[in-house]
C-alpha cells in the first residue's frame, strides 16, 4: 500500500510540546527485548540528533528568511530535542555501557546491510558494503571486553541474529581523512531512496561517534578505554566517509526536506515493525509529529525556492531499513570484500596487492599504532580468559575464521601486538583440546 507523507496532515507544530512525564518514557527491560526494538532505539535517537544539529546550523547559517519562519525552525528544534530524549531515555539503567555498544554495533551490521542490498547507485552500495565489514569487526572487538568484564555473551545481546567473528581488522581501518572523501551523488538525477539511505546511515555512525565519545572513559580497564579511542576515531572517518556522498550543491531548504523526509521513512518503517506495544505507541506519536514537521518545511521550500518539494524526495514513503537478520549477505560480503581497502576520490576500493607502496593510509596507520593497537590486544588478553577469542557464528563459518583473518591482514602497517593467522589458529586449537579433556571428565 502505498503512503504518500505530502497528502497526510500530521500533528500541528502548536500540539507538539510534551511535559516531562511524556518525554521521559519508561524504559524496555533488557532481559525481554527483542534486540531489534533495541536497534530501532538506538537509530532513532541518532536520527533525532541528526535532525536536532541541522536546526541550529540551519538558524545559524539562514539569515535571508522572514523573523516567524526562523522562529518556526527553533520551535522545531525544541521538538526534536524532546523526541531525542524519549528515544534515548527508553534505554534501561541496567544495561551496561558495553552492552549498549554491542547494540550499537548490530544497528551498524544490519542497518548497513540492508541498505547495500537496497541500494539503487552502485558506487553508493560499494560504499555501504565497505563500511560494513569495519563496523562488523567493531562488534567482534567490543564482544570480547562484554566477555572478559562482564561474563555477557554476545547474543545475550544480538540474540542470534548478527554474527559475531572477525572482520577487516580494526587496526586497518585508520586512513588519511582524504581517501575517505567518496565521489557524491547527483542531486538532481539520485533517487530520493539513495538519500534517504545515506542520511539514515550517516546518522547512525554520527551517534555511535558521540556514543563512544560520551562513555568509553566509564570503565577502569585501559585497554578497553584505548579501543573505545580507536573506534571512536574509525567512527570518525565513517561520518567523513558517508557525509561526502551527499551532494553539497543541495539547498539549506533541499537539505530541511530531506531530513524531515528522512525521519518521517524511518518512524513509519518502526511503526510498522515494532512488536513491542508501549514502544510502538512512541513511533505512531512521532510520526505524527514528524508529518506535521515535513508539512512546515514543504510550506517553506514552495515558499523560498519556488519547486515543487517531490522533485526532492518524491511521492512515496522510502523504507531505509527492516532490521532483520543479515547473516546470509554479510557472510557473503565479507569473504569476497574483506580484503578491500580504500582508493582515491571517485575510484571503487582496491584488494590489499593492489594499493600501491605510497599509499596514503600506510602512515597514518603506522603512527596510531606504534606502540600498539588496542584493538589487538583485547584478542591477546581474551586467551587468558577463554583460550581463544570469543565467537558467534555457523560452525562453517567458524572454520573460516583463520582464513578470513590471513585474507583481510595487512602486511605493511601492521601493530607489534597483532594477532596473526598462526597464533589465532594455535588458539583455537588449544581451546578445542581444553575443551575435549573437560568433555572426558564430564
Amino acid at each position: 500500500m502505498s503512503f504518500n507523507p505530502l497528502k497526510e496532515k500530521g500533528m500541528p507544530l502548536e500540539k507538539q510540546l510534551r511535559n516531562w512525564h511524556q518525554v521521559v518514557a519508561k524504559p524496555y527491560k533488557k532481559q525481554e527485548t527483542d534486540c531489534y526494538t533495541r536497534t530501532r532505539q538506538i537509530l532513532m535517537n541518532g536520527i533525532e540528533v541528526e535532525a536536532w544539529g541541522f536546526k541550529h546550523q540551519f538558524g545559524r547559517f539562514m539569515s535571508d528568511i522572514d523573523f516567524d519562519d526562523r522562529a518556526n525552525i527553533s520551535r522545531l528544534g525544541r521538538i526534536e530535542n524532546q523526541q531525542q530524549m524519549t528515544c534515548n531515555w527508553l534505554c534501561p539503567a541496567d544495561q551496561s555501557v558495553l552492552e549498549t555498544t554491542l547494540g550499537y554495533e548490530q544497528v551498524a551490521v544490519d542497518l548497513t546491510a540492508w541498505l547495500a542490498q537496497n541500494e539503487p547507485d552502485k558506487y553508493v552500495k560499494e560504499t555501504f558494503d565497505f563500511g560494513l565489514l569495519e563496523d562488523f569487526d567493531h562488534l567482534y572487538r567490543y564482544a570480547q571486553f562484554a566477555y572478559m568484564t562482564e561474563g555477557v555473551e554476545p547474543n545475550d545481546i544480538v540474540k542470534g541474529q548478527t554474527d559475531v567473528i572477525v572482520g577487516r581488522p580494526t587496526q586497518h581501518h585508520h586512513n588519511c581523512n582524504g581517501l575517505r572523501l567518496r565521489k557524491h551523488y547527483d542531486k538532481t538525477t539520485a533517487s530520493p531512496q539513495t538519500k534517504v539511505n545515506i542520511l539514515t546511515v550517516l546518522s547512525g555512525e554520527q551517534q555511535t561517534h558521540n556514543f563512544y565519545a560520551e562513555h568509553g572513559f566509564m570503565y577502569g580497564d585501559h585497554v578497553l578505554r584505548e579501543t573505545y579511542a580507536e573506534i571512536k576515531d574509525v567512527e570518525e572517518e565513517h561520518v567523513t566517509m558517508y557525509e561526502s556522498l551527499i551532494d553539497p550543491s543541495e539547498s539549506m531548504f533541499e537539505k530541511a526536506l530531506l531530513h524531515e523526509f528522512t525521519e518521517v521513512c524511518n518512524y513509519y518503517t518502526c511503526l510498522e515493525d515494532e512488536v513491542d506495544e508501549d514502544i510502538k505507541k512512541y513511533w505512531e506519536i512521532f510520526l505524527d509529529m514528524e508529518i506535521g514537521h515535513l508539512q512546515l518545511v514543504v510550506q517553506m521550500f514552495k515558499k523560498y525556492e519556488k519547486r515543487d518539494p517531490e522533485e526532492v524526495i518524491g511521492s512515496e514513503i522510502v523504507i531505509p531499513c527492516r532490521f532483520k537478520s543479515q547473516k546470509t549477505y554479510v557472510q557473503k560480503v565479507l569473504e569476497n570484500e574483506v580484503d578491500k581497502r580504500l582508493a582515491p576520490e571517485g575510484e571503487y576500493y582496491k584488494s590489499i596487492d593492489e594499493i600501491p607502496k605510497d599509499w596514503a593510509s600506510y602512515p597514518v596507520q603506522k603512527r596510531v599504532a606504534e606502540i600498539s593497537a588496542p584493538s589487538e590486544n583485547c584478542i591477546n588478553l581474551v586467551e587468558f580468559y577463554h583460550d581463544r577469542d570469543v565467537v558467534e557464528a555457523d560452525q562453517d563459518l567458524k572454520d573460516k575464521e583463520v582464513l578470513l583473518l590471513e585474507k583481510g591482514l595487512q602486511k605493511v602497517g601492521v601493530a607489534h601486538n597483532t594477532v596473526t593467522p598462526d597464533k589465532l589458529k594455535k588458539m583455537i586449537e588449544k581451546h578445542e583440546k581444553r575443551k575435549d579433556i573437560k568433555d572426558e571428565i564430564i
